[in-house]
């Protein structure tokens, strides 16, 4: 029976240092794998949220100051009574010039 259990005895220590093999095996791989993400995201040129937030709220403030000057101008052209879409008022003066040279 002695054998039997040095047997045993000696399987357990042979699979306790396997596993404490591949426990550190493990974390080798994660650090190798973390080191090999933080490369390729470096070499991506991404922004960060903070920057990325701050340049979206610039751009909705530059369109609702857009907007806000889109009303005015209709607003003085609705006042000064030249209301009229912009392409047929090039059309139309086109067409004038076109018809004082023939004449």
């Amino acid at each position: 029976m002695q054998t039997q259990n040095r047997f045993l005895d000696d399987l357990a220590r042979v699979a306790t240092g396997a596993m404490g093999a591949v426990t550190g095996m493990r974390g080798e791989v994660e650090a190798r794998l973390r080191e090999q993400f933080e490369r390729i995201l470096g070499r991506m040129n991404l922004v960060r949220r903070e920057e990325f937030d701050a340049v979206q709220a610039m751009a909705a403030k530059a369109r609702a100051a857009q907007e806000a000057l889109e009303k005015r101008v209709a607003a003085l052209e609705a006042r000064l009574g030249t209301a009229r879409p912009r392409k047929r008022a090039v059309a139309a003066r086109r067409t004038r010039s076109g018809d004082r040279m023939q004449r």
